[in-house]
């Protein structure tokens, strides 16, 4: 059985999802502690800082002109919650691709972003821009 979702997870959440959607960078990075860490996604060099921040927000935001998030199901506990999603990307190159993934959320005291883990495959994404906008 799951737990009782924390108010101010559920806002952070839907909030972080807003602001990927509405392409608001500073929306965005308001979300995060000052000391957050978002390794996103898993396995790249983890973002320490608030450069380190925007330069993943630039790699997801460089070669698209559309993104759209949906969250699907959320798994809540404690002051965290996981969060399975799909997302539809128009590029630049007006290639468009559909993709996946998950992120882990665990926030601080103030429902602040204290930990990110992203589960996707960014390659993968740009492979698929690519490919469309070829078949075009």
């Amino acid at each position: 059985m799951q737990s009782e979702p924390d108010p101010g997870v559920q806002a952070t959440v839907a909030a972080y999802f807003a602001a990927l959607n509405a392409r608001d960078l500073a929306g965005w990075l308001g979300l995060f502690a000052e000391d957050a860490v978002s390794h996103d996604p898993v396995g790249a060099p983890p973002a320490e800082d608030r450069g380190a921040l925007e330069e993943i927000w630039k790699a997801l935001t460089a070669a698209t002109r559309k993104l759209e998030f949906t969250p699907g199901e959320i798994f809540y506990g404690g002051a965290g919650a996981a969060v399975q999603w799909s997302a539809k990307a128009v590029g630049v190159n007006d290639g468009e691709v559909e993709f996946s993934g998950i992120y882990v959320f665990e926030l601080n005291a103030d429902d602040k972003v204290q930990t990110l883990m992203a589960y996707w495959d960014p390659a993968a994404m740009m492979l698929g821009l690519a490919e469309s906008a070829e078949d075009r």
